[in-house]
């Protein structure tokens, strides 16, 4: 039984740990969104997701699944490096004192958006031996067979030949994403879908979430709309709105909501 502090916060043992984090790798996000649909106590509108179309460089990889690391670069100014040369070993530091699995979430704030790059292949392999799995950038990235090869994954808005300036300005702070607000230690589930970043007050119930509403589909609204072949449309429609009744009962009797259908 999880139980909330008496503020009303989810501790520690509310939150979600690796092999949770292992389980929720397979689903795709969507089906992720399902299930945080069917237990948050937030308008949806308001959930945690890229509002920007991602681009996912390594779509074969998969699922991606940490909490979230944030970092901001300006790749089109050379002051952060002159001004904090030791920026790098901060950064590493701050980085090594987090428990993984990561995802390493960074906002370009360069006035044009990936004119350089803060990832390739030394940096990928480095990030990856530090407990990251992969990044989330709304600038750049390259070298990216390389940083599939260190088993890295990347979900960019572009490619680009360069790092440029490239340098950690500062990091362990909230970060703006493709039109999202991320905050350090969010639990972040991504594929070639896009991003959902999960409330900390709805990690608990996720995963048994997860799992109700993809079976409640599983039995319902997916055989009614892929084994219907040969019938006749009214057959089929029949069909089809007492699936839809039948997914909605379920999840308002396990949920109080209605879900999807």
């Amino acid at each position: 039984m999880h139980k909330f502090n008496e503020a009303g916060q989810p501790g520690p043992q509310d939150l979600l740990g690796q092999a949770d984090m292992l389980k929720l790798k397979r689903w795709n996000s969507p089906t992720i969104y399902n299930g945080w649909e069917a237990i948050t106590r937030r308008e949806r509108l308001e959930g945690i997701f890229n509002r920007e179309e991602t681009r996912d460089f390594m779509p074969w990889m998969g699922v991606m699944v940490g909490r979230a690391v944030t970092l901001r670069i300006d790749p089109s100014d050379p002051g952060p490096k002159l001004r904090a040369p030791e920026a790098w070993d901060g950064w590493f530091a701050y980085l090594a004192s987090i428990g993984g699995p990561k995802i390493v979430v960074i906002q370009d704030i360069g006035k044009t958006r990936g004119l350089g790059s803060f990832w390739g292949e030394v940096s990928a392999n480095t990030h990856r031996n530090l407990g990251c799995v992969g990044t989330i950038t709304d600038g750049a990235v390259r070298d990216t067979d390389e940083m599939a090869n260190a088993g890295f994954k990347a979900i960019a808005r572009r490619m680009c030949v360069g790092h440029l300036h490239a340098w950690p300005i500062d990091w362990g702070q909230g970060v703006e994403v493709f039109g999202q607000r991320v905050e350090p230690g969010t639990l972040i589930h991504a594929d070639k879908h896009g991003f959902i970043g999960i409330p900390p007050e709805d990690e608990a119930g996720l995963l048994e979430a997860v799992r109700f509403m993809d079976d409640n589909e599983c039995e319902t609204v997916i055989p009614a709309g892929r084994f219907t072949s040969g019938m006749g449309t009214e057959a089929i429609l029949a069909l089809r709105s007492r699936a839809g009744a039948d997914f909605a009962a379920a999840t308002k009797r396990r949920f109080g909501g209605e879900g999807e259908w």
